[in-house]
């Protein structure tokens, strides 16, 4: 029998596709050169690190808020 996905499992998908967009990203603004891609290239970079760090405040806040 299958589950409906919980909260948490749907953020987290959420986040893994958000991460790969970010990379692929990454990689084609760092093979670009453009005006301004040096700045896309470190927000892509502190995104990398921050949307991970940003979901488990999320997730934790939320179980906060619902009392799980």
């Amino acid at each position: 029998m299958k589950q409906k996905p919980k909260f948490k499992q749907i953020a987290a998908i959420i986040c893994i596709v958000l991460l790969v967009l970010l990379y692929v990203v990454t990689l084609v603004v760092s093979l670009l050169d453009f005006p301004g891609s040096d700045r896309m290239f470190a927000g892509c970079l502190v995104a990398t690190i921050g949307l991970p760090i940003l979901l488990w405040i999320f997730i934790w806040l939320y179980g906060k808020y619902t009392g799980k």
